[in-house]
């Protein structure tokens, strides 16, 4: 398996990514947004592969903290094909990215994962991660 960083090839391999999350019909809108999270140095967006089958992805948000040293990164999607899951590349996904976040400067990191993901908050736990306070948002679309 091989990582690297995303592309603007990777396109549809991500929109079909994503509709296996649950975020359908991203096809209208997904160049415009994977070339801006290419072009944004606070962001890491990262294939994994395996020859040119696109196995999965992540992507990372560097965020700096202005009353602690170290800063965080934060786990924005993550996925791997319904097919490969189970067999190890999200496991060495996630730990290129932490060491990628290591690198950067920061010293923890965040994923937002919804209590009906049973199965990712299951690799989540086996990965080391806890549950943190409750996490508050509020939509600005109205």
């Amino acid at each position: 398996m091989k990582i690297r960083l995303a592309e603007a090839k990777d396109s549809f391999a991500l929109s079909a990514l994503l509709t296996e999350l649950g975020y359908e019909n991203t096809e209208a809108f997904i160049d415009r947004r994977l070339a801006q999270l290419i072009d944004d140095r606070t962001e890491e967006l990262l294939i994994a592969e395996h020859g040119s089958t696109v196995l999965g992805f992540i992507s990372l948000h560097f965020i700096p903290q202005l009353a602690l040293n170290g800063d965080f990164a934060r786990v924005s999607y993550f996925c791997i094909a319904e097919g490969e899951r189970s067999k190890g590349a999200g496991q060495q996904l996630l730990q290129h990215a932490e060491s990628l976040a290591r690198q950067r400067g920061c010293d923890r990191m965040e994923v937002h994962c919804h209590q009906r993901r049973t199965k990712a908050n299951a690799f989540y736990a086996r990965e080391g991660y806890s549950e943190s306070p409750r996490y508050l948002i509020k939509s600005l679309s109205e």
